[in-house]
């Protein structure tokens, strides 16, 4: 057991150790300092994401949630929109050469958004109408959103 008395604690040996952490291999900040930093079309995808939650949330939705992941797939963004859960499908596209962004969702890519969605009403013990949505971004700043632009 560790005790202390008064006049145990300073400042210098707090400040010493704290900079002897700093060549320690295992320390915290050491290991996430190491880790790459995030790709570009990573951040471009977080950016449309956040854009597609803003704009929404400007046409009366509820955010509930991010980023669900599960073995099934990923659920980009999880609205409220009244009493229906509302999945929403997040694409960008810089340009329209090769086709829209909601055209680039395939079937298989619905079905992992299907199969996602089923996990997360299981974890989170929903019995709700569901809606899938898709917001696409444009590389000039447009937004088309598209409800129910698929069903289950």
């Amino acid at each position: 057991m560790l005790t202390a008395k008064a006049g145990d604690y300073n400042p210098a040996n707090r400040q010493q150790s704290f900079f002897s952490m700093k060549n320690d291999p295992f320390n915290l900040l050491n290991l996430l300092a190491k880790l790459p930093a995030k790709a570009p079309h990573l951040l471009r995808g977080d950016a449309a994401e956040e854009k597609a939650r803003q704009f929404l949330i400007g046409k009366g939705l509820t955010p509930i949630s991010r980023n669900f992941r599960c073995k099934q797939g990923e659920l980009d963004l999880i609205m409220q929109d009244g009493k229906i859960l509302v999945i929403v499908e997040v694409r960008f596209r810089k340009s329209g050469r090769y086709g829209s962004a909601a055209e680039s969702i395939t079937r298989t890519k619905q079905s992992r958004i299907i199969a996602a969605t089923q996990v997360y009403l299981i974890r989170q013990k929903l019995d709700c109408p569901v809606r899938f949505d898709v917001v696409a971004i444009t590389g000039n700043g447009g937004i088309d959103w598209i409800p129910h632009a698929f069903s289950a």
